[in-house]
């Protein structure tokens, strides 16, 4: 059992304040999903399509992230 009063009564404002962060967070991307539907000409290296823009974002920022994970296992184990 915690003895610590905070704990007991319920969420800390730590817990508080990230509960809200994803919420604003939430909302700001539901909001650029929103107003980012209209759709966009994608060139590809062989041919060219049309695409919602948000989907275009959405897969950019995916690859970059996949690319940033690779890039940092790559560089911890070089270093080990």
């Amino acid at each position: 059992m915690s003895t610590n009063p905070e704990k007991s009564a319920g969420r800390s404002s730590r817990d508080n304040a990230r509960t809200g962060a994803i919420v604003v967070l939430a909302v700001v991307v539901t909001l650029f999903a929103v107003l980012n539907t209209e759709s966009v000409e994608v060139n590809w290296i062989f041919g060219s399509g049309h695409a919602p823009l948000i989907v275009v974002i959405v897969i950019s920022v995916l690859v970059g992230i996949v690319l940033t994970y690779m890039a940092e296992r790559l560089s911890r184990r070089r270093k080990s």
